[in-house]
């Protein structure tokens, strides 16, 4: 399992980074909702301390969303401003003080589908309004290297964490921006902010696959047992499917309104 936890985030990485300089920031943003992180997470977990906590864990990391889609919201608009140091500082201490809030409410699925739903559906409005440039320089093979052992490093580290905290934190820490932080630190660095911003808004309409994993677990783990992830993934899969459509719509609802509206 150590070698899975290794090796599934970096060719993850790998993929995303070969999509960001095929399709642009918008696709690879979009492929990197799948629950490539928490899924196996969670699926080490119910081996290891039974589907009941897996499936605890699992509605713990469906109100954490609201922490995730936090940090993408955060590090794009500290992006336009300041280097990635400050972004990368910034936006996880968003996410650190959403989870420990989080952390303190009673567990509650409902609570879990209602914080889900209302970070989902107030994103595009918080991104901002940008137009990346998504020609340029391709990252360079040893970028590309450094990306997926800093993931593979931040997965390691996650899970190890996840196994001793409990369900709630394990839950919590199963939805760390693993891979946000990587891609947008990268995206960053080569592409530079308006291409960054554009890849995590990107993320956060992906995440719709993730919250569906999520839920699905949440609910049919008990019942199911393992059986539940298969279930999962194909949930998850369709839900991206249906979300290809919303990449389409503008960055910022509101300021492309407004452009409209002067062009009138």
């Amino acid at each position: 399992m150590l070698i899975l936890k290794l090796l599934v985030i970096p060719g993850f990485l790998l993929l995303i980074s070969l999509a960001g300089k095929r399709w642009g920031p918008s696709v690879a943003g979009w492929l990197s909702g799948l629950p490539v992180v928490v899924g196996p997470i969670l699926f080490f977990l119910a081996i290891e301390q039974g589907e009941v906590f897996a499936a605890q864990s699992a509605t713990a990391a469906l109100s954490a969303m609201f922490a995730m889609i936090a940090f993408c919201v955060t590090y794009a608009q500290v992006a336009q401003r300041a280097g990635w140091p400050w972004a990368l500082m910034i936006s996880l201490g968003v996410w650190a003080t959403v989870a420990v809030v989080l952390s303190l409410i009673p567990s509650s699925l409902v609570f879990s589908i209602i914080a889900a739903a209302i970070a989902l559906l107030a994103a595009p409005y918080l991104f901002p309004a940008v137009q990346p440039i998504v020609s340029g320089p391709a990252p360079k093979s040893d970028k590309l290297l450094l990306r997926m052992v800093a993931g593979a490093l931040l997965t390691l580290a996650v899970t190890l964490l996840a196994n001793t905290v409990g369900d709630r934190w394990s839950g919590l820490l199963a939805v760390f921006p693993v891979l946000g932080s990587v891609m947008a630190v990268f995206s960053q660095q080569t592409r530079g902010p308006a291409f960054t911003a554009a890849l995590l808004r990107a993320t956060a309409t992906g995440m719709y696959s993730f919250a569906a994993f999520c839920l699905v677990l949440a609910l049919a783990l008990p019942g199911m047992g393992l059986s539940a992830f298969a279930l999962g993934v194909a949930v998850s899969v369709a839900m991206l499917g249906v979300t290809k459509r919303l990449l389409a719509k503008p960055a910022n609802p509101v300021a492309d309104a407004g452009r409209t509206a002067i062009k009138r």
